[in-house]
């Protein structure tokens, strides 16, 4: 169905052998459908109520809990949106060379997606939590923490829903940073502060060159791959618009299935983590007894802990003369705000850093805290991480090699201890993102198969683009950087496009172009203005 905002008539050569794409799916896929769906949201109910009654959770008032299924229920819907909005990405190139049926594909793609969620390293979660501003990390369970994951969730549903309905492939990594961002600055402007002090800006810079950079590297990279295919591999039919309604060749249909599958695969890895580190967030906010230190930890690995700290303090006393100052907390805690050192900043670090592993020591283990005390144990170790991490990326304290060994390997211990996610949030991301992969995707199916290009898409096109995007994204994941799918698959089609001499349909370049450019001002301003409402309800 053709949408207001991409109404430029379809190539003549598309119609031939243009995809069935308005068959509608039996009962039985709904039935295995809702079925799924059911499944996934009573174990996770499951797995909350397990988790609480292990730790002997006495529930006095009900309204916690409510407000952390609202919360879960906003995160999982985040990454529903996200998944039948990003299923295009992986299906275009199989549906429009008829490789697979529609029907099939969502459904394949929304398989490896929940297995890309599954086998994720949670590095790209983490890197997005580092974007949020500290004060509210640290008071997550607050009215202000609460009303900070509800606006930069609803906000980036909001953006990616409006997008999807003009069937513009925009970015749902682009759309959170936008949020993330809003909330960020709007809560620095309303504690009298500049609105750049916010948001951690070397961590979004280094984001937003990631998001830049990768449709620029599918474009090129897809337009040189298929020059390469047509220089070495002659084989004609590979160059070729389908006919009819005819798959391809087995041999082509193959490498169109693996390229899709492993674009499916590594969109789950990267895309999931989102909703992963914003679940975890929540979690921690809502049930600190549970979820705020690794409990799986064993003990012989604290007691190690425990020693690293107490060599770690050891070193940095040595590199200052000055003494500790009686509570190092809102040193550490202006240092990773503002990234200005100040001559209290490392004996703060040193304090914190023995404080630390004395608690830990004192206990015997992670999974024996008292409940009461997990939230500010779990504080203290990310404000020392936080902190580690800016001293070393900002050259501060110019440590001899031994110091900064031993610094560089307390933070590890540190971050063992808070930077994990259990398997049931995986398991309930991934349902989420794989059903929604098979929701809503034929309006930027459409977009992405035939508005991009003047001619229709062939064999050798689809396998480039699905190649590079696939291989960017998993890059990507490695290195713990969000990149948007969409973007770097549907310029790599249009980098196939320019390669192979049919042209571009213009005023879908310049439709995608603008949703680039408005994604990030409009989810700013939609979640930094969702923030500031949100603060005085709560």
């Amino acid at each position: 169905m053709a949408t207001p905002s991409l109404t430029a008539a379809r190539p003549t050569s598309v119609h031939g052998g243009r995809p069935a794409l308005d068959k509608k799916p039996g009962p039985f896929t709904y039935v295995v459908f809702f079925a799924v769906l059911a499944m996934g949201m009573l174990f996770t109910a499951y797995s909350l109520m397990h988790d609480m009654h292990e730790l002997g959770t006495t529930v006095t008032t009900w309204t916690p809990f409510l407000l952390l299924g609202v919360a879960l229920l906003i995160a999982l819907g985040f990454e529903f949106v996200n998944g039948f909005h990003d299923t295009a990405n992986a299906v275009a190139t199989v549906i429009y060379t008829h490789s697979l049926p529609p029907n099939v594909a969502v459904v394949w793609s929304g398989f490896f997606n929940f297995l890309g969620v599954l086998l994720s390293s949670g590095a790209v979660a983490f890197g997005i939590i580092a974007l949020l501003p500290v004060e509210l990390i640290l008071q997550v369970g607050s009215s202000a923490g609460f009303a900070m994951i509800f606006a930069l969730l609803i906000a980036a549903i909001l953006w990616n829903l409006g997008t999807w309905w003009l069937g513009l492939p925009a970015s749902s990594s682009h759309t959170l940073i936008g949020s993330i961002i809003g909330v960020g600055v709007a809560n620095a402007l309303m504690h009298g502060r500049d609105g750049t002090s916010g948001v951690d800006w070397a961590q979004a810079t280094k984001i937003g060159y990631a998001l830049l950079l990768s449709p620029l590297v599918g474009f090129g990279c897809a337009a040189l791959l298929l020059l390469a295919l047509r220089a070495f591999v002659k084989n004609r039919a590979l160059y070729k618009a389908p006919q009819g309604n005819t798959p391809p060749p087995w041999w082509i249909r193959g490498l169109l299935i693996i390229t899709c599958t492993g674009v499916s695969f590594a969109h789950g890895s990267n895309d999931g983590q989102k909703g992963m580190g914003l679940i975890m967030l929540i979690l921690v906010g809502t049930l600190p007894m549970a979820y705020a230190l690794n409990r799986t930890m064993p003990a012989d690995q604290a007691l190690q802990f425990a020693a690293v700290a107490e060599v770690t303090q050891q070193a940095l006393v040595k590199n200052t003369p000055l003494p500790a100052p009686a509570d190092p907390r809102p040193v550490l805690s202006d240092y990773v705000r503002n990234k200005e050192a100040t001559p209290q900043l490392i004996p703060a670090l040193a304090a914190l850093t023995g404080h630390i592993g004395e608690e830990v020591k004192g206990y015997g283990s992670l999974s024996k805290v008292p409940a009461e005390a997990m939230g500010n144990v779990r504080n203290d170790m990310y404000l020392a991480s936080e902190s580690i991490r800016l001293m070393d990326k900002n050259k501060v304290g110019n440590f001899d090699a031994d110091t900064h060994n031993k610094l560089q390997l307390f933070k590890q211990q540190i971050d063992n201890a808070t930077r994990f996610i259990p398997l049931w949030v995986k398991i309930a991301v991934a349902i989420a993102l794989g059903l929604g992969t098979m929701v809503g995707w034929k309006r930027i199916v459409v977009t992405v198969g035939e508005k991009i290009g003047k001619t229709h898409l062939t064999y050798a096109q689809g396998a480039s683009a699905e190649t590079v995007a696939m291989l960017t994204i998993g890059a990507a994941d490695m290195f713990g950087l969000p990149v948007s799918t969409t973007h770097v698959l549907s310029s790599g089609v249009a980098g196939t496009m320019v390669a192979n001499g049919g042209g571009l349909q213009m005023k879908t370049i310049r439709n995608l172009l603008m949703a680039w450019v408005l994604t990030l001002p409009a989810a700013i301003l939609l979640s930094g203005s969702l923030y500031w409402l949100f603060t005085q309800i709560f």
